[in-house]
């Protein structure tokens, strides 16, 4: 988890905005495989949207804060019911952020 300044997270923002959610959250929650498929997820895209299904009644920013602790990536932001997340990838580098 690394701390963002809001110009990486603006940066990051922009990016999300053209991304289609790849995972769903619904009724049974967070999963243990649903953590492992976005920790997956993150290793090849680095930067990934989530959609909080309306039949799940967990709170999206709790939700967002516990994927993040748990595949150690950063919560870029939550609005309505998505979350972006984003983990730097040693292997699969495709984001360059701006210097802080």
């Amino acid at each position: 988890m690394i701390n963002l300044t809001s110009k990486q997270r603006a940066y990051l923002m922009k990016l999300a905005s053209g991304l289609d959610p790849i995972f769903q959250i619904g009724r049974a929650g967070l999963t243990p495989e649903g953590t492992e498929a976005i920790r997956d997820a993150l290793r090849v895209r680095e930067l990934v949207k989530i959609s909080v299904l309306k039949n799940c009644m967990e709170d999206p920013r709790k939700i967002g804060e516990m994927v993040a602790e748990r595949t150690h990536s950063t919560l870029v932001q939550v609005i309505g019911k998505k979350i972006v997340l984003y983990k730097e990838s040693r292997e699969k580098k495709k984001i360059e952020l701006p210097l802080p």
